[in-house]
């Protein structure tokens, strides 16, 4: 189980870099659907991790790990 959360980590960690460096090589470039796919890669920066920290919190609640 340890190494399913270590890989699942790995895995966000590497597709939101691709994702923040998409987001940069898009914000350069100056054309109408660029700036639209621009627009939604901006928001799913920001959207994504806040999706993975409230999954996490979830997961602490219903696998009763938070009681002290």
């Amino acid at each position: 189980m340890k190494r399913l959360k270590r890989f699942a980590a790995l895995t966000a960690v590497i597709l939101w870099g691709i994702m923040i460096i998409a987001t940069l090589i898009f914000a350069f470039i100056d054309n109408e659907a660029c700036h639209k796919v621009f627009t939604g890669l901006l928001f799913t920066d920001i959207v994504f991790p806040v999706v993975i920290y409230a999954m996490t919190l979830v997961y602490k609640i219903l696998s009763g790990r938070n009681k002290q």
